[in-house]
């Protein structure tokens, strides 16, 4: 595969020719079916997330405003224009906050370069396998400039999903569309204008707002890209570009190591819970505790949990609602202790508020040791009869180091539509996913992504 320049200059440039110049046969068969399981991961959070109250409200609002039916929206009969589309599955991909991610940056790949993916292609009669041969790229160019200005940018206040991710959706779509580089670089330049996106929102509906700006920004900046808009040169790295205006020093090294060789993908990961993944280490070290030593709520007198101090930052935080409890220390080690569970249910509204939760969650206490390893995680619980038990978690059920397998995530996949799209086939689905590469028209996918 053609290597790009490695400068400070011209990065956008660079990175297009990368991607307009990749043939299919350079990605990997393994890498292939790792973006397999992220777009089955994705079909599954979206679905899961179908009727959801707080989804419903965005889709009540655009319908409103809405241009012609160009696109299908996972699990619901509605159609919505391309750009709207996009938008509105990027946030059902990410509503439950059960998505994949990319441990070195916190990066959920998928919910922003998948669905305009999708938007487009099924508006333009495109193949799956282009479809996938652009999603891996889109992916490979998010998470790359997310490890190129991390970990200062998550940590200074910028929602790296949002903000890397609109540029992972435009140089997707400008695959998917098969513009030249230069036009490639253009829209990598025009997606600079949309990035943004803080992490003060991310337990709000403000923060799905960022998502899905950031899929509907990256199909804008392609399509308008391939009208013949045109982006200064340098709008990433340059004095006034992106990486400068968030605050850091785009680190082209480490953007460019490898290209083409060692692949992001490869190092995405699914969540067996739905919370921040900074907590799945937590529940791991609470549901093995409460299991070895038979612990029950009146056992307990106090636990504390210490971890690194992005756990804190994160997830030290009161819990109001459902969407607090998904980035509560408090909240998860609660849920598993008293259920023995972390699930959808654990995390609802009505766990939020259960009056046995909201008591446990005073025994709790979280403390930061920068000596803890970022995903890991050490809980240590006292009882009421003075004895004290604890466990640490390196690596989180879920993580690279023990990943979840394909029939777990495909189980995962069914839970989720059997809750919210009963009508879905979803054994069909799967089967079509399984077998995207291969996949010349995508239409027989959408008709199941759209129950009658």
């Amino acid at each position: 595969m053609h290597s790009p320049m490695s400068s400070r200059e011209h990065v956008a440039r660079a990175l297009a020719e990368f991607v307009a110049m990749s043939q299919w046969s350079d990605i990997p068969a393994s890498v292939r079916h790792d973006g397999q399981r992220s777009i089955l991961n994705m079909i599954g959070t979206a679905l899961g997330a179908a009727h959801h109250p707080d989804f419903e409200l965005f889709l009540s609002l655009l319908a409103l405003v809405k241009g012609p039916g160009q696109a299908t929206i996972f699990g619901r009969h509605e159609r919505f224009d391309i750009l709207n589309a996009a938008f509105l599955n990027a946030i059902s991909a990410n509503l439950l906050d059960f998505d994949d991610t990319h441990l070195a940056t916190v990066i959920h790949p998928s919910a922003p370069v998948a669905p305009p993916l999708f938007a487009l292609a099924e508006q333009r009669g495109l193949s799956g396998a282009n479809l996938l041969h652009a999603f891996v790229l889109g992916v490979e160019i998010e998470c790359r400039l997310g490890n190129a200005v991390s970990p200062e940018h998550y940590a200074r206040g910028w929602h790296i999903t949002a903000t890397c991710g609109v540029f992972g959706a435009a140089v997707a779509c400008a695959k998917l569309l098969a513009i030249d580089a230069a036009k490639t670089a253009h829209a990598l330049g025009i997606a600079a204008a949309h990035s943004g996106s803080v992490t003060e929102n991310l337990a709000t509906g403000a923060k799905n707002v960022g998502i899905g700006n950031a899929a509907r920004g990256g199909l804008m900046s392609a399509l308008a890209a391939e009208a013949g808009v045109r982006a200064a040169a340098r709008a990433i790295e340059g004095s006034q570009g992106w990486a400068q205006a968030t605050g850091d020093q785009l680190k082209t090294d480490v953007l460019f190591a490898d290209l083409g060789k060692c692949w992001e993908m490869a190092k995405n990961t699914y969540k067996p819970y739905p919370c921040g993944i900074v907590l799945h280490s937590v529940i791991d070290a609470c549901l093995d505790l409460r299991r070895r030593f038979a612990l029950t709520a009146p056992d307990i007198a106090s636990i504390t949990v210490t971890g690194h101090p992005l756990l804190l930052t994160r997830a030290d935080r009161p819990v109001n609602n459902a969407r607090d409890a998904k980035i509560s220390i408090h909240h998860s080690v609660a849920a598993a202790f008293l259920f023995g569970a972390a699930g959808l249910s654990e995390y609802s509204e009505r766990a939020a508020v259960d009056p046995a939760i909201v008591a446990f969650r005073q025994r709790v206490e979280a403390q930061a040791d920068p000596a803890v390893a970022v995903g890991a995680a050490r809980v240590e619980v006292r009882t009421t009869a003075g004895k004290v038990w604890s466990t640490q978690v390196a690596h989180a059920r879920g993580s690279l180091a023990l990943p979840m397998t394909d029939a777990e995530i495909e189980e995962k996949v069914r839970a989720l539509a059997s809750m919210e799209c009963p009508a879905c086939d979803i054994d069909a689905i799967i089967r079509t996913v399984w077998r995207l590469d291969q996949t010349d028209d995508l239409g027989p996918l959408m008709r199941l992504l759209a129950p009658a």
